[in-house]
């Protein structure tokens, strides 16, 4: 790995995140149901209490609903918070201006001078990467990000926004991808390999496939709303993958799901998984601190190594 840049230090020395797409999200999650404002403080304020200083979000949370809420939280702690958004590349934001025009939103809805981290959500199917990566450029200069990084991002577009900042002096700070045990593509195509050559930090968005690696779904226990239909199949080839994380979770005196999350900090990279709750957020914090044994990160690697076909591209 290159030598890490003073600007990009602090990502490189958090293990684990906390990812805020829980918060305001009504679709997918529930938000109004299954969870509060009541539940989503108080996941906040023990995730700080047991080390988390990491917090992702993005202006489409929950339609701006996530920021708003992280923003009411942060003004009522005087713990130490990084804060990570996104910008969506919306098909009407077709040129780079409309980046800094964004990030301007974003601190509104957060109430913050700056954030620590600034993401491109999803490549544009009319911003070109360099065009992004100017406009981010601007972002930086206005104080506005400290750190510039991408997400989903393949290893072309990629490379080409880590050189459009570099021209400028800029490092590319992030890449935030899906990445799990029940999906590793990013492995298999390099593209981790990749971040590590290049000291850019690998975020691993749905770590736990959204619940699929707690232990607590399997067919004839599935998911509820769109995320059993979307796991049908997987459901089928997950008994082995969790009889697997509970046999090494004990060896450490750890859960299912602190495992599946070491796992990931063992590979490289950094999980942000979500809390609704206090329960979820005291779990997630159990899977940074420690390290299993590098036969039992071999085991797991294993198990799921054909449970997906790969992407090679």
């Amino acid at each position: 790995m290159t030598e890490v840049s003073n600007e990009t230090r602090f990502l490189h020395a958090i293990e684990m995140g906390l990812g805020a797409w829980q918060w305001g999200d009504r679709v997918v999650w529930g938000y109004g149901q299954t969870h509060t404002d009541k539940d989503i403080r108080e996941s906040f304020d023990v995730s700080l209490r047991l080390g988390i200083r990491f917090i992702d979000t993005a202006e489409t949370y929950g339609a701006g609903l996530s920021e708003r809420l992280l923003g009411g939280l942060l003004k009522g702690t005087d713990q130490p918070v990084l804060v990570a958004t996104k910008f969506f590349p919306w098909p009407w934001r077709f040129t780079k201006n409309s980046i800094p025009r964004a990030l301007k939103g974003s601190l509104e809805r957060l109430k913050l001078e700056a954030v620590d981290l600034y993401q491109i959500h999803w490549p544009s199917p009319i911003l070109s990467p360099e065009a992004m990566m100017e406009g981010m450029v601007e972002c930086v200069k206005r104080g506005w990000t400290r750190t510039v990084g991408v997400s989903n991002f393949g290893q072309s577009r990629m490379l080409r926004a880590y050189s459009t900042l570099a021209q400028h002096g800029i490092p590319l700070a992030s890449n935030q991808v899906h990445y799990s045990l029940l999906s590793r593509e990013v492995e298999k195509n390099g593209t981790l390999a990749r971040c590590k050559e290049l000291g850019i930090r690998l975020i691993a968005y749905s770590p736990l496939e959204k619940g699929l690696l707690t232990g607590k779904y399997f067919p004839e226990n599935p998911p509820p709303g769109v995320r059993g239909s979307q796991y049908t199949e997987l459901l089928k080839k997950i008994s082995p993958v969790i009889k697997a994380l509970q046999e090494i979770g004990q060896n450490h005196g750890k859960t299912v799901s602190q495992t599946a999350l070491n796992w990931l900090i063992c590979k490289g990279a950094m999980p942000i998984p979500g809390a609704k709750n206090i329960r979820q957020a005291e779990e997630n914090a159990g899977g940074a601190g420690w390290h299993m044994k590098e036969e039992e990160v071999a085991r797991l690697d294993e198990i799921t190594d054909n449970i997906r076909e790969y992407s090679r591209a």
